[in-house]
Parts: C-alpha cells; sequence; structure tokens
C-alpha cells in the first residue's frame, strides 16, 4: 500500500496491477487533501491507511483503475466505503458529479502517462 503524495508513473501502476489483481489496482481518494492511495487487496485498507495518515472519513472515495483502458473506462467508481448515506451517497458508486469531477481530477494529476 502507498499514498502518492507526489507523482506515480502509469509503469508503476501496471506493475501494481499485475500483482494482485492483473488488470487493475484500488485506490482511495482524498478529496480534501488531494491525496490517492493505491494497492491493497481491499478498499477497506486504503481507507485506514489515509485515516491513519490524518485524513477524514467523509472524504474519501473508493475507486479502480485500470491501465489497460482508456477515457472513462480508466476509473471505475465502485467500493463499499462509498455507501455514504449521510451524505446523501447510498449507492457503491459517486452519485455526486462535483465529487466524481474532483476524484478525476486527482487521479489525472498523481498518475503520469
Amino acid at each position: 500500500m502507498t499514498i502518492v503524495t507526489d507523482q506515480l508513473t502509469f509503469d508503476v501502476l501496471k506493475q501494481m496491477a499485475g500483482a494482485l489483481f492483473e488488470n487493475m489496482v484500488k485506490g482511495v481518494v482524498d478529496v480534501e487533501r488531494n491525496l490517492l492511495a493505491l494497492d491493497a487487496e481491499l478498499h477497506s485498507d486504503l481507507e485506514a491507511l489515509l485515516l491513519q495518515d490524518g485524513s477524514r472519513h467523509k472524504n474519501l472515495w473508493g475507486i479502480n483503475l485500470y491501465p489497460e483502458l482508456e477515457g472513462g473506462e480508466f476509473i471505475e467508481f465502485d467500493s463499499m466505503i462509498n455507501i455514504k448515506p449521510a451524505q446523501g451517497n447510498r449507492s457503491r458508486g459517486v452519485d455526486n458529479p462535483e465529487i466524481r469531477n474532483q476524484i478525476i481530477q486527482i487521479v489525472k494529476q498523481k498518475i503520469i502517462r
């Protein structure tokens, strides 16, 4: 598991994908602190890592990254940690388009092709 505070190359992301799930890397984004945690078997493990680092639960969103896919298929918004009824998010996705856009922008900043 790693917290990407600066940037990560796309080649490293591909290596991560091959290690656990062959074609996917689980990630958790802190939309307040502009952080991305990657490379765990469970989103909840990455969530715990960021919480220990000072993040707040309400700002953490789970995603899956598919390095072999392009465009809108590269990021999948699907995680149990995204179910946050108190914040109006009742699905495993990210229902708020503004938050989804923040996540996309943070991933673009952190992972360089």
